[in-house]
């Protein structure tokens, strides 16, 4: 289970480096004509991202239910991530490498969305139901200790002046070689989950006969939606609020840099510290997802975010920043743990990759709403702050919607009686 645990942590050194602290403030504030084109520009190519991993995502965890082996798929995605973001390398600090460096983060995105797809299919066929909540929490909490050495490695490393391995600051060569620490660092971390975490037996079916089976599959089970009608609540309740996390981790070093004037050295530091605590929330919070459940969890967490998100926003100072990131990073851990355990709790067996993929669809489907409304947002009142409140709009529309889904106990209760789940 450790080995399959740290594929979380190989994942977020993409996340944490490339989407979120460095690749994006240095994208807006170096590469972009101006920082105001650069976050629509970048909050466009997410969109874009999102649609095709919303589309991409179901099929292929249908055919994958129909070949059995996930590890092949998860090996291409992840190679896909690694090769895109060691080629950010030379992405010079100039506009003309605005569409160039926004092409291979997009690749990026795909690679490493579409890889977490049979990943998180992986978890219910390793541990007992009993430890769902605490492993997909373990795994999260892997993820943010992760982030959080390798932002410590970028500024220390490579960021502050008289940096350990003393790279030339000429044409941003010391930010740009943080790409090759987060090809590393997510190719290396995989490599365990491949080389010792077992994969189900492969069912023979040829690739083509999949892809065939895969959508009939997935066109049944959207056709007779009503027999996972809960669970379809519980992806439409996912699909808002994880829009508004998405959204949140892809601008949330933009809006620190360009509200608060803060540094690449204060992002990075910032970023060390959110790490810290999301670690904490998602270790923590993962032995009360296996005692009351995945449901409160969410509900919990979303509170959690929804109030310092909006205390962030009034925020006029630097340490009021500091304060109310920190507090909000307790939560976001947990509510992304525990969403995958409620699947990995209520999903049947023989469609398990397929509604990963559905997950996945949940988190992308409309991905590109959020970074579209926060870019016009801010496009037109010429204000982060303005465009970042959408982000707590969002939460607190998910938050209503998860209100309608039962608990998992529930869902499996009716799914034994005879009833649809």
């Amino acid at each position: 289970m450790v080995s399959w645990a740290l594929y979380d942590w190989a994942n977020n050194g993409f996340a944490t480096l490339i989407q979120t602290f460095v690749f994006a403030a240095y994208f807006t504030s170096s590469v972009a004509a101006d920082p105001a084109a650069g976050t629509e520009a970048w909050g466009t190519m997410l969109g874009l991202a999102g649609i095709v991993i919303g589309v991409a995502g179901p099929l292929l965890g249908a055919v994958a239910d129909q070949t059995g082996r996930r590890k092949p798929w998860l090996a291409f995605f992840t190679a896909l991530c690694v090769c895109a973001t060691a080629l950010l390398w030379f992405v010079a600090p100039d506009p003309s490498w605005a569409l160039p460096g926004l092409v291979l983060v997009g690749i990026g995105t795909i690679g490493s969305e579409c890889s977490m797809v049979f990943y998180n299919a992986m978890l219910p066929d390793l541990v007992p139901r009993s430890r769902l909540g605490r492993w997909s929490g373990w795994g999260w909490g892997l993820g943010y200790v992760g982030g959080l050495l390798g932002l410590a490695l970028c500024l220390y490393g490579f960021i502050n002046q008289g940096a350990w391995l003393g790279i030339s600051h000429d044409a941003a060569r010391h930010v740009r070689a943080t790409s090759l620490l987060s090809a590393l660092w997510y190719g290396l971390f995989a490599l365990p989950l491949f080389l010792f975490t077992p994969d189900v037996s492969a069912t023979g079916v040829r690739l083509g006969a999949a892809v065939r089976g895969g959508w009939r599959q997935l066109s049944d089970s959207i056709r007779h939606a009503r027999r996972h009608k809960f669970i379809w609540r519980f992806l439409i309740a996912r699909m808002i609020y994880n829009d508004a996390l998405t959204t949140m981790f892809a601008f949330g070093g933009i809006y620190a840099a360009g509200a608060f004037g803060m540094s690449t050295r204060e992002v990075l530091l910032f970023g060390i510290g959110l790490n810290v605590t999301a670690g904490l929330g998602a270790a923590g919070f993962a032995w009360i997802d296996d005692r009351v459940g995945a449901r409160p969890t969410i509900l919990v967490s979303l509170v959690g975010l929804v109030v310092p998100g909006a205390a962030i926003l009034l925020a006029k100072t630097k340490t009021m920043f500091w304060i109310f990131g920190l507090l909000l990073g307790l939560f976001v851990g947990p509510v992304q743990a525990s969403s995958r355990s409620y699947l990995a709790r209520v999903a049947p067996g023989e469609l398990r990759t397929q509604m990963f993929g559905l997950f996945a669809l949940s988190g992308k489907l409309t991905s590109f709403f959020g970074p579209f409304l926060v870019a016009w947002a801010t496009t037109l009142s010429g204000s982060q702050r303005v465009g970042m409140s959408t982000i707590i709009v969002t939460f607190a529309v998910g938050f209503a919607a998860m209100l309608l889904v039962p608990p998992a106990e529930d869902v499996l209760r009716g799914r034994r009686k005879g009833g649809a789940a």
